[in-house]
């Protein structure tokens, strides 16, 4: 029997389903990506709008997934899915719970495994985790860090995320929710967090934090020659930021500048209370490459105490972009296995 495990990523906007082997190949991707139930479905925070929005989330999503097995089955009949791994914001790996995620509809503290295991009451192994955590977990077995015991990764998308290997293993701290780097207060602005709170290096390094730096910019420094400054807010990406840098619009570079700068500062914060062998990036705003990286590394070392300065390194993750969310979460059911000397 050739053994596969399920990876879901629970994103703020998709939500990606694939089927993947134990050394990190993806069978089978669902396409289109099934829809994330949106925040703004239930901007009161509804207990009632929030237990339609998550059935109806459940019962597409185990269709999904029911859907992705048919497939693969039928490709080679001696499958056998020993688990299903899924990362989500907010999610306690210790109880497989969905606990008050800011980017989400959801309400309260949701029992997401216990769900998923009761559409799936064959499947053995269903591990949740932070979004981030599968992230550094695939690259911890599959990825850049497989030839690392100490590392941390950061996640650049709709919020700010990051996964801590110590040892070789994830840090989930005594409650299951260490590492939220992306909610740590930063020294400078008060911009207002998806979380609620003010300050937090997520509203200003995020991939959406970006998009808010553009604006903020462009009224600052009524900077309206900048190409920049005809695109609506909703329709802006770290991806159109960079191609107008490239074409050598100050604005966008300044974006990423003072992007950098931030998140420099908080790496090194992260360095003095980790001292990683490297640090990876992950997510669209990484494509920028050196626009990002430059500034980061810089700030970073700016900020470091002598004896940490020059030793961590800021890596893209070597994992593929469009599949490294699927590869992570699946990543945690071979880690599971692994434990279990499976």
């Amino acid at each position: 029997m050739k053994q596969v495990a399920i990876g879901i990523d629970i994103g703020g906007t998709n939500t990606a389903i694939g089927v993947v082997d134990r050394e990190g190949n993806i069978l089978y991707e669902k396409q289109p990506q099934l829809t994330t139930p949106q925040k703004k479905e239930n901007p009161t925070g509804s207990e009632k709008i929030s237990d339609d929005l998550l059935s109806d989330y459940i019962t597409l999503l185990a269709l999904e997934v029911k859907s992705a097995i048919e497939v693969v089955e039928k490709i080679n009949p001696e499958i056998e899915v020993v688990g299903i791994g899924i990362g989500a914001p907010n999610a306690n790996y210790y109880t497989g719970t969905i606990e008050h995620a800011p980017n989400l509809p959801f309400v309260g503290v949701i029992p997401f495994s216990k769900m998923v295991q009761e559409k799936f009451p064959d499947i053995k192994h269903i591990k949740l985790t932070n979004d981030a955590n599968a992230a550094a977990l695939g690259e911890l077995i599959f990825g850049g860090g497989k030839e690392m015991k100490n590392f941390v990764m950061i996640t650049l998308g709709t919020g700010l995320g990051s996964g801590i290997i110590v040892n070789g293993d994830l840090v989930y701290g005594a409650d299951g929710f260490a590492g939220e780097i992306g909610h740590t207060t930063i020294g400078r602005g008060n911009r207002v967090c998806g979380c609620g709170a003010s300050g937090h290096l997520e509203a200003y390094c995020s991939a959406t934090g970006m998009k808010r730096t553009v604006y903020e910019l462009l009224a600052k420094n009524n900077s309206f020659e900048s190409e920049l400054a005809n695109i609506p807010f909703n329709e802006m990406s770290s991806k159109i930021v960079f191609e107008a840098a490239e074409r050598g619009d100050k604005l966008a570079k300044e974006v990423f500048a003072f992007s950098g700068e931030l998140l420099g500062e908080a790496l090194a914060d992260t360095v003095h209370h980790l001292s990683p062998e490297a640090i990876f990036l992950f997510g669209g705003p990484v494509a920028a490459g050196d626009y990002i990286f430059k500034p980061t590394k810089e700030s970073m070392e700016r900020h470091l105490l002598p004896i940490f300065k020059n030793k961590v390194k800021i890596l893209p993750s070597s994992l593929k972009m469009g599949s490294a969310a699927i590869v992570g979460a699946s990543a945690l059911v071979w880690k599971e296995m692994e434990k279990l000397g499976m």
